[in-house]
């Protein structure tokens, strides 16, 4: 009978854990998650403003590409070297 009992108090704990551990870890990994956020702001505060204006910069910037004359592929570049592996 000890041994039912033990058994039986064991699943309840397992279970009332099990959805305690359903109702809560959303708020406590929430919270978690907002205390980081807040640390890295602290630390890299300066840094999020220099990317913002860097993508400013980068948006409001107007590429032109220039018609660049080509290369001749038939150009002779170079002599071709044959390498043989040596053992």
């Amino acid at each position: 009978m000890g041994l039912l009992k033990t058994v039986l108090i064991i699943l309840l704990v397992y279970y009332l854990f099990k959805i305690l551990f359903r109702m809560f870890a959303p708020k406590l990994f929430g919270y978690a998650l907002k205390k980081t956020e807040a640390r890295f702001k602290e630390q890299f505060g300066d840094f999020s403003d220099f990317n913002n204006t860097s993508k400013q910069a980068r948006h409001s910037a107007i590429f032109k590409k220039e018609n660049q004359p080509k290369s001749n592929p038939d150009k002779n570049v170079g002599e071709y070297i044959d390498f043989e592996e040596v053992d």
